[in-house]
């Protein structure tokens, strides 16, 4: 027993010895980004990329309780086929959908909310797109794959010589560790991953439930622009820095993620059956609307059929992703 507390101690202070010297390096890249009245020193995230959520992840740098971090991104494809004559058929598929982190926050322990605000999504100039057999809403009819390059530029996408839009920045892949295992950065949960909800954009704050200590949060997968259901497999994939605020919520447990924005409050869910994300979606949304606004099951039920929206988020990963939604005006807050 001696020996076995004695190799488990020592394992514990390997790994904060390796956090430690991450943390080191992370700061290493530090850089002034803003200044106010106050110079606002703010810890850069990048280099380090992960393809799965996993508790065992090692945090690649430690923040503090309601810090400011920056976030810089690869697109879903890590950036191989941004150059011109580059293929899907080249792609090395290990390496799809990459977030950049993980981050440690100080504070956050298990049972707590980690509140993530979004502040500020910086886009590069290139996006791109794809079609893929077997893939999308249309996957079945799709013939030969194709990739299509586009430029992004002065909040603009450039979709071809005619057809221009405006650019609706989101992040695709967001969250924290999972309870258990290690889930692939292209499948959304209840730790978040891959949700591809467009709403999650500046303006939005987002709340995960932490299942480690330290909640190891990651985000990547932005999109220029992307509708509701990214039908087609892909919004317009591009590399990107975003601004986050991290903060920790005690006292208040959620089972999945959640989102609010000036116009909404909603309810993320995601399940491999869409009927089951609906369910569970509306279904938690119902326990919130009873608890904050002092109505019966039937009550707040009648209240999301008259006034609730149900999004849905993608239905083309692994395990689809609806948001049912309550105006502000009707719900001020989700707690």
């Amino acid at each position: 027993m001696y020996g076995q507390n004695y190799k488990n101690h020592k394992s514990l202070v390997e790994r904060r010895i390796i956090r430690f010297l991450k943390v080191v390096l992370a700061q290493e890249v530090e850089s002034v980004v803003g200044k106010s009245d106050e110079e606002t020193t703010m810890k850069i995230i990048e280099n380090n990329r992960i393809f799965a959520f996993d508790g065992k992840n090692e945090p690649v740098a430690e923040v503090m309780d309601g810090e400011t971090v920056l976030f810089r991104t690869h697109d879903c494809f890590d950036n191989q086929l941004s150059e011109e004559g580059s293929c899907i058929g080249a792609l090395n598929w290990d390496r799809i959908n990459p977030a950049t982190g993980p981050v440690y926050v100080e504070n956050a322990k298990v049972g707590d909310v980690l509140k993530v605000e979004i502040l500020e999504i910086t886009l590069d100039k290139q996006g791109v797109m794809c079609a893929l057999p077997e893939n999308g809403v249309l996957g079945s009819l799709v013939k030969e794959e194709s990739v299509k390059r586009i430029q992004v530029e002065d909040g603009k996408v450039h979709f071809n010589d005619k057809l221009v839009f405006d650019v609706t920045p989101m992040i695709g892949v967001i969250g924290v560790a999972p309870e258990n295992g290690s889930i692939n950065c292209g499948t959304p949960g209840c730790h978040g991953g891959n949700m591809d909800n467009k709403r999650i954009k500046v303006g939005a704050s987002l709340y995960f439930p932490v299942f480690h200590d330290g909640a190891l949060f990651s985000l990547g997968d932005v999109h220029a622009a992307m509708g509701d259901g990214e039908v087609m497999v892909s919004g317009v994939e591009i590399s990107a820095d975003v601004k986050v605020r991290l903060s920790v919520i005690k006292g208040i447990r959620i089972e999945t993620p959640m989102l609010e924005n000036e116009e909404l409050c909603g309810v993320i869910y995601s399940h491999e059956e869409i009927e089951k994300a609906v369910f569970h979606a509306v279904r938690i949304m119902n326990e919130r609307v009873q608890e904050n606004l002092g109505l019966s099951f039937n009550e707040a039920g009648m209240l999301l059929s008259a006034v609730g929206d149900l999004r849905f988020c993608q239905v083309v990963d692994p395990e689809r992703t609806v948001m049912m939604c309550v105006p502000k005006k009707i719900m001020k807050s989700l707690f």
